[in-house]
């Protein structure tokens, strides 16, 4: 028996849910962003010539994840709500928003399940897109480098990867928790960030 099942049990429903082609779940959406950011960068899908550009009021992890993923965050005044995009790339922060058929085409929509957002539980996130090369390499950047249902002594590893994967209980309470939400939710309610670019770690 495959613990793990349950994990594609739950990315197939929030493909039925959202309309998105494909859903890797991760153990936060912070998780999301930074594979996301990395694919983008790695593809040059709208490649920065001056770094990423995001709000100046968002959640701190975001900044982070731009510099781990080997950028760097620049800033902007926007009053935003649900969902932002990380210019120039098709990635949207989406922590703060999730509703059916919220999916729209050649996005990276990055979601999260912390436990205040929409769809809440412990933790969790995932990346809503439509690319299938960009779905196979998240599975595996997600999972240390190692291809699902490959034992280790039979793998290749070919990927410096993170440990991110969507534990098996969490997937199954987000299972739960999703076939009785709503279809149609509000963004969350507008929260005041403070003012990242002041900071030294982004400096």
């Amino acid at each position: 028996m495959n613990p793990y099942a349950v994990t594609r049990q739950l990315e197939d429903a929030l493909c039925i849910y959202t309309g998105a082609p494909y859903a890797c779940a991760l153990n936060s959406c912070t998780a999301a962003l930074l594979l996301a950011v990395q694919w983008c960068d790695r593809h040059e899908i709208g490649r920065p010539m001056t770094g990423v550009n995001i709000p100046r009021r968002t959640y701190v992890s975001v900044p982070c994840a731009i510099k781990l993923a080997g950028c760097f965050p620049t800033w902007r005044d926007e009053d935003w709500r649900g969902q932002y995009q990380l210019r120039p790339f098709p990635i949207m922060d989406s922590a703060r928003r999730f509703t059916s058929h919220m999916y729209r085409p050649n996005q990276f929509q990055c979601v999260s399940f912390a436990a205040a957002k929409i769809l809440g539980a412990e933790q969790g996130g995932a990346i809503l897109h439509d690319n299938a090369e960009a779905d196979a390499w998240f599975r595996r950047m997600r999972f240390d480098g190692r291809t699902e249902g490959v034992d280790p002594l039979e793998d290749t590893f070919d990927l410096v990867a993170h440990h991110c994967i969507m534990i098996p209980s969490i997937a199954a309470t987000l299972l739960v928790r999703l076939h009785h939400l709503p279809k149609v939710n509000a963004d969350l309610p507008h929260y005041e960030y403070p003012d990242l670019s002041k900071h030294k770690a982004f400096a």
